[in-house]
């Protein structure tokens, strides 16, 4: 039985913070203060130098929850214009619904303030090429909110696969499986949502004006007028880990299919996904989402190559080995007697080392310390670069080419076919 060498990665979060200036303090404030929202912010405050001073949300109760954490002095708005005016704000993290990202991105970098956008970066593709070139002109740090693209973990396995610790690359597995209401968007609605506890208009923005509707508020990602499905959620998490790890630009080409197979109660995107992408690196990639997969929530990739297996789960990632043997064997038992034997003395003078007990190789697995936090280190580095003006970890470009590619699933979909992509000019074939 091959053993599995155990490696322990190092982590600098427990190291001692360098002291933070007065001069060197960062002001943020939160536009979108839902459960991301607020769950983002309170892992950006950890990072020394930096204050929450003011938040913007549709919803009372959600301003009011922001002042019971942050506390009383924080300035809170349904308006995030108000805080765009604000010059005591240094920059802002966007946790709004996705068809809200690129306005609100584009609002603040205008006004002069760096940002960190929740993923998707987009809801439409024509939001890329707005922010991209929003950021490129004012000059300001536009950070996209996959934090696996920080994580030590993936750093390592982005260094075993360049050392060719798989062989070659040629196949990627992807999943992200969910088996809880919570897990599938079901979130809680409160008892006093109504239009005047919600600002229904300014939640609506650019998608058809309905009548109130608390459900469509406080679910939003169930409906493809405010969010993009499973395929903007969570394939577009597996598509950053994917191109960080294997330094590729995106897929040329891919097709989806799936449905509503469970949670029928009105959403209209699907609960089911399955993908499978085309890269011209020479790999394919397949992911699959599921809502109703009859266990504990599960996420993962898996990367075979032509001589082992590399897979990242949880807060680890382990390499199998299997190197190609060094000599190829053969299929004779067909033949006649003496042609076999003439096959077996041209293939041990061919090959004279062959032994038939070539090495199964070994595994071994690269754990993060308890407690690690990828959430944690990707404040950390968006912070580092709006104090240093240095480029981010996760730019527009490559948020845009995680998204763009996730959101292929969707137009597959819709489409009923095979999609085709550009992953350097980031536009659809």
């Amino acid at each position: 039985m091959i053993g599995t060498r155990l490696h322990a990665l190092a982590v600098l979060q427990d190291a001692p913070a360098r002291p933070v200036s007065a001069n060197d303090h960062i002001q943020i404030a939160l536009i979108g203060a839902g459960g991301q929202g607020q769950y983002d912010t309170k892992i950006a405050v950890q990072v020394p130098g930096v204050k929450l001073v003011a938040a913007a949300d549709c919803y009372n109760g959600r301003l009011e929850r922001c002042k019971e954490v942050w506390g009383d002095d924080v300035f809170t708005t349904r308006d995030y214009n108000e805080i765009l005016a604000r010059k005591d704000i240094d920059a802002v993290l966007i946790g709004t619904p996705d068809h809200w990202h690129k306005q609100a991105a584009v609002d603040a970098m205008k006004a002069g303030k760096d940002v960190y956008c929740e993923k998707p970066m987009i809801h439409l593709y024509s939001d890329g090429p707005e922010m991209i070139e929003t950021a490129r002109t004012t000059g300001r740090i536009l950070q996209i909110g996959s934090q696996r693209v920080s994580s030590i973990i993936y750093a390592k396995a982005k260094e075993l696969l360049a050392a060719d610790a798989i062989g070659q690359l040629n196949m990627v597995t992807a999943r992200w499986d969910r088996n809880s209401s919570m897990g599938a968007w079901n979130y809680t609605v409160p008892p006093d949502a109504s239009p005047e506890t919600c600002d229904w208009p300014r939640f609506l923005g650019t998608a058809s004006k309905i009548p109130f509707n608390a459900e469509q508020f406080f679910q939003w990602r169930k409906w493809k007028a405010y969010g993009s499905g499973v395929a903007g959620d969570l394939f577009v998490h597996l598509f950053s880990g994917t191109h960080f790890i294997t330094g590729s630009h995106g897929p040329t080409r891919g097709m989806a299919t799936g449905g509503l197979r469970f949670w029928k109660d009105g959403r209209d995107v699907p609960d089911v996904m399955l993908g499978l992408f085309d890269y011209r690196e020479g790999f394919n990639l397949s992911l699959h989402v599921n809502f109703v997969d009859g266990g504990e929530e599960s996420e993962g990739l898996l990367f075979t190559g032509s001589e082992g297996t590399m897979e990242i789960g949880g807060n680890a990632v382990t390499v199998n080995r299997v190197p190609l043997a060094s000599a190829p064997g053969y299929t004779i038992g067909s033949f006649p007697e003496a042609m076999q034997k003439e096959i077996i003395e041209a293939y041990d003078k061919k090959y004279p080392a062959h032994s038939g007990k070539e090495s199964l190789g070994g595994a071994e697995k690269y754990e993060a310390p308890e407690g690690y936090s990828d959430s944690y280190d990707h404040f950390k580095n968006f912070f580092a670069s709006v104090r240093s003006r240095q480029p981010v970890v996760e730019d527009a470009v490559f948020g845009f080419r995680a998204a763009g590619a996730a959101l292929l699933s969707n137009l597959s979909m819709e489409k009923g076919a095979v999609v085709q992509w550009d992953p350097d000019a980031m536009k659809l074939v």
